[in-house]
C-alpha cells in the first residue's frame, strides 16, 4: 500500500469501493504544518467516467486497484456493444457502447493503439492513444489556394465526429485528430 506522496498519474486507486483512474496531482503545503503536505488529486471512476476530487494527506495509505490494459483493436459492433479482440491472445472484450460513448467516435477498425481497462478480468472503458487517423466523411468543397492558416469550417467524419478543419481540406482525405482536443493536427501520412 503506497503513501498518497508516492501516487503518479495514471496510477489505479480503490477508492470507497470504486476503482479510480489518478489524472491529476497537486501538491501544496499550507502555511502553519510541519511538514504536512497535502496532495489534491482529481480522480475518475473507470466504470461511470464521474468526477471526484479529493485531498490526501502525504502519509495516508491508498490502495491500488487490481487494473490491467490491454492492447486490443475494434473487431465488430453487434447490436448495443463493441467488441474488441485483445491484439495478444485474441480474447474478445464486449463494452457496452453506450458507456464508451466518447471514446466510440475516434474508433474504426483501422484504428492502432487502443487498450481495454480490465477490472478484475471485465472490461469497463477504453483508452485511446493520443491521435488518430480517420477520413473525412463530409465537408464544404475546398478553396483553391487557401492557406493552411486561414479559416476552418466543420468537417463530419466517417465515425460521427464533427472538427474543425483548415478551408484546403476536403471530402475523402485523412487527417490527424488529437483525442484528448478534439483537435485537427494535421493530414495523415498515407
Amino acid at each position: 500500500m503506497p503513501k498518497a506522496s508516492e501516487i503518479k498519474k495514471h496510477n489505479a486507486i480503490d477508492y470507497n469501493g470504486r476503482v479510480m483512474i489518478v489524472r491529476d496531482i497537486e501538491r501544496s503545503v499550507p502555511q502553519g504544518r510541519a511538514g504536512g503536505s497535502l496532495y489534491r488529486m482529481r480522480m475518475y471512476d473507470v466504470v461511470t467516467g464521474g468526477k471526484v476530487d479529493e485531498t490526501f494527506k502525504a502519509e495516508e495509505m491508498l490502495n491500488l486497484a487490481d487494473l490491467v490494459r490491454r492492447p486490443v483493436m475494434l473487431s465488430y459492433i453487434d447490436g448495443e456493444e463493441h467488441v474488441f479482440m485483445d491484439e495478444e491472445d485474441y480474447t474478445p472484450y464486449n463494452i457496452n457502447t453506450s458507456s464508451i460513448a466518447e471514446q466510440v467516435l475516434f474508433i474504426n477498425e483501422e484504428t492502432k493503439g487502443l487498450q481495454a481497462v480490465l477490472v478484475e478480468g471485465s472490461p469497463v472503458s477504453i483508452d485511446l492513444p493520443s491521435s488518430v487517423e480517420l477520413v473525412i466523411e463530409d465537408t464544404s468543397p475546398s478553396i483553391k489556394g487557401a492557406s493552411a492558416s486561414a479559416r476552418t469550417k466543420p468537417a463530419t467524419l466517417t465515425t460521427g465526429l464533427i472538427v474543425q478543419v483548415p478551408e484546403h481540406i476536403s471530402t475523402g482525405d485523412k487527417i490527424k485528430i488529437n483525442t484528448d482536443e478534439k483537435k485537427f493536427m494535421g493530414r495523415a501520412d498515407s
